[in-house]
């Protein structure tokens, strides 16, 4: 379809972004066949790509041309380091670029979020929207055993159009994993998608057994519906701003289309029912602020006329922190590494994939443990953490209570996570051309303190802010006394990492700690090596009860001050969970749509 096609009709229904989210919007609502749903995505289709579908190739098209390559401000509390942030522009977004984790937090995490006035956001009621997204293939018995494969198959989902399971093939030291964390007093949970995520688990991947390549909301949402004669994607078309018009100046602003730009060229594309924006934590505040939808004074400075005031659009910002400590081992174990130094064995791992969908390039890092603070800081570590946070003023006083209540010595949640795979994960780390090989474990604070804002800024010589110009993505690492407790969190739960990795079995294939060296303090190296573990949300978040002066949208996703327009996506997520994204972004969609579909029932 043209640029001039999609903009010449009249759709019930647009969907702005054709990534995670956007586009389980579009498939459940165009289930329908008496509306019409367009799709505006801004990068490219691209169904074939190896680097994308094959799961072992996993991380290698960050950076590239499929990735938006955003960048952080300089950031103060990681000594003035800017942060590549990747996010997928592509069909199919970031669920196309991750490493298919696939897991889900807490119920006390989703619990909270009710907690704030967001009604029907609670586990009990989110977990069907989990279950609806998946197909879950139970492993071969013989692999459950050998490798820890447990799940309750209650809470899984058997009929959703992603694919998940376990692997049929580990890392070497996957099978040394389980003990050594049980040495450690840590227990297997042998349901971590079930409402606790805390201990020690083999993790699940969104992989179809039946092609062993990735299943993302391109593969699993869009290509199975693309036929429908009331859905049309467009793909390389950059949405500029959303469309708002009023009846006249007492009445409320509505979104009735988009403006977008391919190629050279800008269309309008119109809805008459809601516009839906799918664009992530990064962009669909940056959508909002050049529709005029977000805080006068930023607004003002990007050269953007306010139409709706609403300073907490690209607030709020939360992210997962992530550092890589890298250890030395056993030089005959093979590692992810030798397919990128050894042609011989990248060939080899090439032609067993293709022959029989098996090897190398089929393994994921599936060694994971989620721990509470109780379990990884001495006591009177925790208690200070504790009284810190109760003095933060940063925070409205409901946040500030739930934060504050998950440092209690018996808050039994993830608070870190721990992932160990073979190969060198951190970007730090150069190892020298000697041969030895090299593991990494892993630590992911998961309700950071810190907050950051991502907002639009004017281009050089203050020319108006753009869709094309990139957002000013600022989180604010380790930054204020917010970011101190972060910092200080981080430190010890590094020294607890190096005690997972010296603790047998695990340590009878270890040589030694390579980074950071043992003549570098722990605290320095958290500030110099933290980056980003590619789990930003908040900024458009729900305002539950203080409404628009909490939120961006309300509880059932609508932008406070415009009708017929919605968020759906990571970004209404009010407080960071502790679990990697990618289900619960899906859940949301998920539920997102049906309340769209059920709120027009109700507008007749």
């Amino acid at each position: 379809m043209s640029p001039t096609q999609f903009a010449s009709r009249t759709f019930d229904y647009l969907v702005v972004g054709g990534g995670t989210a956007g586009l389980v919007v579009a498939a459940r609502l165009s289930e329908n066949p008496g509306l019409t749903v367009g799709v505006l995505e801004a990068g490219p289709a691209v169904l074939d790509e190896a680097e994308i579908s094959v799961p072992g190739r996993y991380g290698q098209s960050l950076g590239g041309k499929l990735d938006w390559c955003f960048e952080t401000e300089p950031q103060p509390g990681l000594s003035g380091r800017e942060l590549p942030w990747p996010r997928g522009r592509v069909l199919g977004g970031t669920s196309a670029l991750n490493f298919m984790t696939w897991n889900r937090a807490s119920r006390q995490d989703y619990d909270a979020w009710q907690e704030l006035g967001n009604e029907g956001w609670g586990w009990e009621e989110f977990l069907p929207f989990f279950k609806r997204s998946e197909t879950f293939h139970a492993p071969a018995e013989q692999l459950q055993q050998e490798h820890k494969l447990f799940y309750d198959p209650d809470t899984l989902g058997t009929e959703g159009p992603i694919h998940v399971g376990y692997a049929a093939e580990y890392s070497a030291s996957h099978r040394l994993w389980h003990d050594t964390l049980h040495s450690l007093g840590v227990e297997t949970n042998k349901t971590h998608v079930g409402g606790s995520n805390v201990g020690v688990w083999t993790n699940l991947g969104s992989v179809d057994p039946a092609t062993v390549t990735r299943s993302s909301s391109a593969t699993a949402y869009y290509l199975p519906n693309a036929s429908r004669p009331n859905l049309f994607v467009l793909t390389d078309a950059l949405v500029t701003e959303v469309v708002l018009s009023k009846a006249d100046e007492n009445s409320e602003w509505t979104a009735t289309g988009v403006r977008f730009r391919h190629g050279d060229d800008e269309f309008l594309a119109s809805a008459t029912k809601e516009i839906i924006i799918s664009a992530g934590t990064v962009q669909s505040p940056q959508i909002l602020e050049l529709s005029g939808i977000g805080g006068a004074e930023i607004l003002s400075q990007a050269g953007v006329t306010a139409k709706v005031n609403n300073p907490n659009v690209g607030e709020n910002l939360q992210d997962h922190i992530m550092a890589a400590m890298i250890f030395e081992v056993d030089p005959s174990l093979p590692t992810p590494d030798d397919l990128q130094h050894d042609t011989l064995a990248a060939a080899a791992a090439q032609k067993e994939y293709q022959e029989s969908k098996s090897g190398p390039l089929t393994i994921l890092p599936n060694s994971m443990a989620y721990l509470p603070f109780s379990a990884t800081l001495p006591p009177s570590v925790l208690a200070n953490l504790a009284t810190q946070a109760a003095d933060l003023t940063s925070f409205s006083l409901q946040n500030r209570t739930i934060r504050h209540a998950r440092l209690s010595p018996s808050s039994n949640l993830g608070q870190i996570e721990y992932i160990f795979d073979l190969g060198n994960w951190s970007p730090s780390f150069r190892p020298p051309a000697d041969g030895k090989k090299y593991a990494t474990c892993l630590q992911i604070l998961q309700y950071p303190f810190s907050t950051g804002r991502i907002h639009i800024q004017p281009g050089p010589d203050n020319v108006p802010a753009t869709a094309a110009d990139k957002p000013r993505i600022d989180p604010r690492y380790y930054a204020g006394a917010a970011g101190a407790l972060d910092l200080e969190a981080m430190t010890h739960c590094a020294a607890f990492a190096d005690r997972i990795v010296k603790t047998k079995p695990l340590a009878d294939i270890v040589r030694g700690r390579v980074y950071p060296p043992p003549e570098q303090g722990l605290e320095e190296w958290i500030v110099q090596s933290t980056i980003t573990d590619w789990h930003p949300v908040g900024t458009c978040a729900m305002g539950g009860r203080l409404g628009v002066d909490g939120g961006v949208v309300d509880e059932r996703l609508r932008v406070y001050g415009v009708s017929g327009l919605r968020v759906v996506d990571a970004s209404v997520m009010p407080l960071q969970i502790s679990a990697h994204l990618q289900a619960t972004v899906y859940a949301i969609a998920e539920k997102g749509a049906q309340m769209i579909l059920e709120d027009a029932v109700v507008r007749g």
